[in-house]
């Protein structure tokens, strides 16, 4: 388990799930991860929740914008949500809001990298980020799945100051200096993202990962509620069991069980 107060620039920092009914997503949540909620905050008719485990802030349930998808977004601690925007779009990635005020939580621009897929720059005011991380019933790593590997590399790289290292079938997202993760962790601790092969013809997207005590009964909870199972809990052969989920109203997100 990893406590955090603090996030540095380049670093993820921060999940949300926007949703068609941020009330009833506490239902499949919060069974789920043993999460409780605060709030709701936002503006009139957008309510949002923060998530907390063990009385710590560990993720956001949100309203969906009208014409979205339900889906888990990925924040990224930026100095500045302004300049992180200016940034992208001199990449080759796409300014989709912002910047905008989200007092007091901090300042966010939402991006599209040029492959299309959409994550957040987040300055931060009152909120810094995950208070827990890297255990049961708490967020773990953001990846990057696409088609497009060199592209994307080097819009992060200019970006946020990635630097990839090819890990197998995938792309480990290195940020130099930084110290996060687990010290048994089979990776560098400085590693802030995965990029993996986009499957099949699927669109460009960043997946989030939970930690599980039983990735078993996650699949089996995440029926019980409503939700999909979309790939049945198995070994990765990396030291973890996995599965892929879906909650009631559509988002995605894996859980992995440490073996």
């Amino acid at each position: 388990m990893s406590e955090r107060t603090t996030y540095p620039h380049g670093v993820p920092c921060w999940v949300t799930v926007l949703q068609e009914d941020a009330h009833a997503a506490r239902a499949f949540y919060g069974p789920l991860f043993g999460w409780e909620f605060e709030g709701p905050g936002g503006p009139e008719g957008m309510p949002y929740y923060v998530a907390t485990l063990h009385g710590a802030e560990v993720a956001g349930i949100g309203s969906l914008p009208e014409g979205a998808q339900p889906a888990w977004i990925t924040e990224v601690r930026v100095d500045s949500a302004a300049e992180a925007a200016r940034r992208a779009e001199e990449a080759g990635g796409s300014l989709l809001a912002g910047p905008m005020d989200l007092a007091p939580a901090g300042r966010l621009a939402v991006l599209a990298d040029p492959s299309g897929a959409v994550l957040c720059a987040f300055e931060p005011q009152a909120r810094q980020g995950a208070q827990r991380v890297n255990e049961p019933g708490a967020w773990a790593m953001s990846a990057l799945h696409t088609a497009e590997p060199e592209v994307v590399g080097e819009f992060y790289g200019a970006l946020f100051g990635w630097q990839p290292e090819p890990f197998g079938p995938a792309t480990l997202w290195r940020l130099p200096g930084y110290v996060g993760g687990e010290p048994e962790q089979p990776v560098p601790r400085d590693v802030v993202a995965v990029m993996l092969p986009a499957n099949g013809a699927s669109e460009p997207v960043w997946n989030v990962d939970f930690w599980v005590a039983d990735a078993d009964r996650a699949a089996e909870t995440t029926r019980e509620l409503g939700g999909t199972v979309i790939a049945e809990p198995h070994e990765q052969g990396n030291g973890f069991r996995s599965a892929v989920l879906a909650d009631p109203q559509g988002a995605a997100f894996s859980v992995n069980q440490l073996l």
